[in-house]
């Protein structure tokens, strides 16, 4: 069957083959919901850090790695929520079966906001009750997170005329257009109710603005089109990996070149000795070599990831210790600075995808200025010069507090500009990269793979932050990131080598590039 044309059925059942003009609705419905399925999720990733210290007790340190392990755990259950979209349910089933996960969780920490006894005391930690609930509303909504990011994306483009792909590209644009809208309205709105009003009502809007998300993709279930399961993909890459190794030392049989893909037929050649056992197809091959061929692409992205982490944790320790008062004396929120960055890409999105490539068509006759792998790579050096900028503010910084000055907040914008844009530009081009080369029959979980970039870099940044206590302890006078006070830590060079470390990593992807591209 051809996957791509026939494995597509409306809310009826019904058989369909090509995206109508109603496929464009669809679509718009999925970017409306980012906006409020990003705007809970970055209303609680930026400023979360707060709560755990100022409000759970927990230590600096351990409140940043609580943080940033719950962001990867999000980030990597997306592997398993496109899993369950492409083996057992539509990915309009897994977005509303996830968003009813997340919305539970978030539900349970609202309950815990709410009253003071869920809670510990001042001067003391959780107790094991109540640290038992927090953990688990916040895995309850990792869990949801990751099935809705990893189906949601992909099931808007499944409503699109795939041999147009000009329109496809223009829906990862809008669709990060629309996720940097969610993360605005968060930044600015949700996390100003957080920390003047209280976690309650911050916790109380997330939960009502998820649930009318999915109420309106609920709503726009006659409109869509419904990508077919096909099985488990990953049991039948399991399996051609498993009898290419059981006949590694038989002669492959004859493969029909004309049905291989162009870059790929002459990597992974060894995939061919599965074809030996009867039941192993040339597609399920085919599938398995294009799968391998995405992930050295996805592994040179994690690093960039890394950095994005620091966003979430020591940014905004950055900030708490600097001065947030503006002309009539309002403060700004820490985790509100993410809106310098929010606010480019808003203006950025639009000019690329209306101005830009309009430009680039009338006088280059190209269909796109930037191809996503390109765009890729823009970010992953615009990441290290996000660090270097850290690096410069922090140290500042702290010369300024020696003294007992000060610094402006707006010091950290630098660093949030350079990285918000790395994000636009790496996020926006894995996206599409990932959902247009996959096998059809697993675009759900190659979509994933753009999340679980983001996981594994927020991992890794638990990780480096360890060694790099351990190390500094060791060998030097100082821990580079004390347990409280910010003062007396050297953040400027932990950022110092998340920057070198993500020079490298861009040399690193630009040859798996050249290797993909062959």
């Amino acid at each position: 069957m051809d996957i791509e044309r026939d494995g597509y059925v409306d809310w009826k059942g019904k058989k369909v083959t090509a995206a109508k003009q109603r496929g464009v609705v669809g679509a718009t419905i999925v970017c409306l919901v980012e906006v409020l399925e990003n705007m809970v999720f970055i209303s609680n990733a930026s400023n979360l850090v707060t709560y755990f210290h100022s409000f759970m007790h927990y230590s600096l340190v351990r409140s940043a790695n609580l943080l940033t392990n719950y962001m990867g755990t999000s980030f990597l259950l997306s592997l398993f929520g496109g899993f369950v979209s492409d083996t057992f349910f539509t990915r309009f089933s897994t977005v509303i079966l996830f968003g009813l996960i997340e919305l539970t969780g978030l539900v349970m920490l609202t309950i815990q906001a709410h009253y003071e006894r869920l809670r510990p005391v001042q001067g003391k930690g959780p107790s094991s009750s109540q640290a038992t609930m927090l953990y688990a509303g916040l895995y309850a909504m990792a869990i949801g997170v990751g099935g809705v990011k990893a189906s949601l994306p992909a099931h808007g483009a499944d409503q699109l005329d795939h041999s147009n792909q000009r329109l496809v590209s223009t829906f990862f644009n809008w669709f990060f257009f629309c996720l940097c809208c969610g993360g605005m309205l968060a930044v600015t709105i949700v996390v100003w109710v957080q920390d003047n009003v209280g976690w309650k009502w911050g916790f109380g809007i997330s939960a009502i603005a998820l649930s009318l998300g999915l109420t309106i993709f609920g709503a726009g279930l006659p409109l869509y089109r419904h990508k077919t399961p096909v099985g488990s993909p990953i049991t039948r890459i399991v399996k051609v990996l498993v009898y290419s190794v059981k006949n590694r030392k038989a002669s492959p049989p004859e493969v029909n070149v004309n049905f291989l893909g162009g870059k790929s037929k002459s990597r992974f050649r060894f995939l061919d000795k599965a074809l030996v056992r009867d039941g192993i197809s040339e597609s399920e091959v085919e599938e398995t070599r294009t799968f391998l061929c995405l992930l050295p692409i996805f592994a040179s992205t994690i690093m960039m990831n890394c950095c994005l982490a620091q966003l979430m944790t020591f940014s905004v320790q950055q900030g708490l210790a600097m001065d947030r008062t503006l002309s009539g004396g309002w403060k700004i929120p820490p985790a509100s600075l993410i809106a310098i960055p929010l606010v480019v890409m808003l203006i950025a999105v639009p000019l690329y995808d209306r101005v830009i490539l309009v430009l680039v068509r009338k006088f280059l006759h190209k269909e796109a200025a930037v191809q996503p792998l390109t765009r890729v790579g823009i970010g992953l050096i615009l990441a290290s010069a996000s660090m270097a900028a850290a690096a410069v503010v922090e140290a500042k910084r702290r010369g300024a507090a020696q003294e007992s000055v000060e610094l402006s907040v707006l010091w950290l914008g630098w660093q949030y500009l350079l990285l918000g844009v790395s994000d636009m530009f790496t996020l926006a081009g894995m996206l599409e990269f990932f959902y247009t080369e996959a096998p059809h029959s697993m675009r759900s979980v190659c979509t994933a793979l753009s999340w679980c970039s983001t996981a594994m870099g927020y991992f890794l940044s638990s990780l480096l932050v360890t060694i790099a206590n351990a190390a500094s302890g060791r060998f030097g006078k100082h821990r580079w990131l004390g347990e409280e006070n910010l003062n007396e830590s050297r953040l400027e060079l932990f950022y110092t080598l998340l920057a070198v470390l993500n020079l490298l990593n861009f040399f690193n992807y630009m040859y798996w590039v050249k290797w993909y591209r062959g």
